[in-house]
């Protein structure tokens, strides 16, 4: 049950009274409160002078209490700005988890959405720190998931610390310097094909969308089929001539997989993304396709896979916690929570992969 402000207001009193001092984000937690509602509090109760706020605590005004060795520099006032292409779909978790993580520090986050228009990355960078932000959190539209040659430098010429979030530059590019975070996509595809073939599937075939996460799956994909020892499926017709429109990719993709279970050259298959795979397996099935009997499917993205008729086994990457770690690199080089790691850091998030019924597992239909 929520409490009234004024019980949130004694149960802060009452802990800092017992303890002397408690950090922000650690009282907030302990109430169950956000942190903003908790620092809304804070400062009603300071303003009272009934409390006093130290170096990111709450400290009881006693003259006599310090802050604990564990208190940490507040990020108050801190204003963090992010650019992405868009806030939906796979995106709104990412934004989510770099809020999250901001607000929870003290500090402000603020949103530039690019929606992948040329020079619109850029663009937006500049007017959020026009108008205050104290670094970037960034990931450009850059078609393939990294720079061109020649491409994106405004982003390694920032004069504010910068993250890269779900992207990266080829070595020697000046964006290779920055700190990022990202997916490893390619490990989420390989795992794919291994739980397939782990099912006892020889013949896997990967169809995915022109995506800046395309390239990683490819790379993942080919890589485990040649681990593993897998048969050779041919490439879907989309990776050498890419679609002209949403229609002609179902249409074209719903060849190739009929195809090639007709064939019989292809028993499985990773759909990406579960959104495509929950358009094509209806598709399929009245083509005489049976899901999963005759094609086992593999979802990416996991954002809508389990609502789907036929649940779908997805590979989920942590976009949650993309965001947030992308967010706690920032403060950290930003001052918050003290001093940064020297070196820059390239972070990789493993994805995880969460079976239902499509791909015909054991453990699916139990």
């Amino acid at each position: 049950m929520r409490l009234h402000v004024d019980q949130r207001h004694e149960r802060v009193l009452q802990l800092v009274r017992e303890r002397g001092s408690l950090r922000v984000a650690e009282l907030a937690e302990e109430l169950g409160m956000s942190a903003v509602t908790l620092r809304r509090d804070v400062e009603t109760l300071a303003a009272q002078g009934l409390v006093e706020r130290l170096h990111g605590a709450v400290v009881w005004p006693s003259g006599e209490v310090r802050p604990t060795p564990s208190a940490v520099p507040s990020a108050e006032g801190l204003v963090v700005g992010m650019v992405v292409p868009t806030t939906e779909y796979y995106y709104a978790d990412v934004v989510r988890g770099a809020r999250e993580a901001v607000e929870a520090a003290g500090a402000r986050l603020t949103i530039g959405l690019s929606r992948y228009l040329p020079d619109e990355d850029a663009a937006q960078a500049r007017r959020l720190l026009s108008t205050g932000a104290d670094g970037l959190l960034l990931t450009p539209s850059w078609e393939r998931g990294h720079p061109e040659p020649g491409e994106g430098l405004w982003a390694a010429e920032q004069d504010t610390p910068v993250v890269l979030v779900e992207r990266w530059a080829p070595i020697g590019h000046p964006a290779a310097r920055l700190d990022r975070v990202r997916s490893d996509h390619a490990h989420g595809a390989a795992e794919a094909v291994a739980h397939l073939a782990g099912l006892g599937h020889r013949s896997i075939a990967l169809a995915v969308q022109e995506s800046p996460t395309a390239p990683r799956l490819r790379d993942g994909y080919a890589a485990a089929v040649a681990a593993l020892g897998l048969s050779p499926v041919a490439a879907s017709p989309l990776q050498s001539t890419p679609s002209r429109s949403e229609a002609d990719r179902f249409e074209r993709t719903l060849e190739y997989l009929c195809e090639g279970v007709a064939g019989g050259d292809v028993t499985a298959a990773i759909v990406h993304s579960d959104a495509d795979a929950i358009v094509l397996i209806p598709r399929l099935q009245a083509r005489g396709v049976r899901v999963p009997e005759d094609l086992a499917v593999i979802a990416y993205d996991d954002e809508v896979a389990s609502l789907a008729d036929l649940p779908l086994t997805a590979v989920a990457p942590d976009k949650h916690g993309v965001g947030a770690a992308a967010a706690r690199l920032l403060l950290s080089r930003l001052g918050v929570p003290g001093e940064a790691p020297a070196a820059r850091r390239h972070l990789d998030l493993l994805p995880t992969l969460r079976v239902r019924v499509s791909c015909g597992a054991a453990a699916a239909r139990a």
